[in-house]
């Protein structure tokens, strides 16, 4: 039977190389694995899954699912998850519960604010399975929120969604997040 996967974390838990180690273990087995990310991801160009740890791989993005033939793959990767849209979250439940083919979805829980971004509040919601990525904050403690950088300093004020990296965003413990502490 197949399960919608969430496999969150915060920022630098290696989500992206976990997940492009799952799909090296489907297709080291002969199975056929569809790598997708949403089309805002744009960092690393079109039709690229990178992590920062460098393993890199081909994607579709989930906004061309429906022109993809679905049942020719025997599981589904999404990264960078917490971009989707409700929408785009009950297409995978749908792909789950009526074609049985398992989705693993990789994403963060929680934006710089402390609040859930829509895919993710919808992931957390519908998946069969959630797990925990873990990281650690600089003082040791696991890191559980995302805070954005600027000029520095811990801000909590601004869009939701600004892509970046390690320049923009810091994994820090609830502790450290709350205070704005980066060491």
């Amino acid at each position: 039977m197949a399960k919608l996967y969430y496999r969150y974390g915060a920022m630098g838990s290696s989500k992206t190389a976990n997940a492009i180690m799952v799909r090296y273990n489907y297709i080291e087995r002969d199975q056929k694995v569809l790598m997708l990310k949403p089309m805002l991801d744009n960092r690393d160009g079109e039709h690229i899954i990178r992590s920062r740890s460098g393993l890199e791989c081909e994607c579709s993005f989930i906004e061309e699912i429906d022109n993809i033939n679905l049942l020719d793959y025997d599981c589904i990767i999404v990264d960078e998850a917490q971009f989707l849209t409700k929408s785009n979250v009950e297409k995978l439940v749908s792909i789950v519960d009526d074609l049985n083919i398992p989705v693993i979805a990789y994403g963060l829980r929680t934006d710089f604010r402390g609040e859930f971004f829509e895919g993710s509040k919808w992931l957390m919601a519908w998946a069969d399975t959630i797990e925990e990525v873990k990281t650690i904050c600089w003082c040791g403690k696991k890191a559980i929120c995302n805070a954005r950088l600027f000029d520095g300093k811990v801000i909590k004020k601004g869009e939701q969604i600004l892509l970046g990296g390690s320049e923009s965003y810091v994994a820090l413990c609830r502790k450290h997040w709350r205070e704005g502490k980066i060491n």
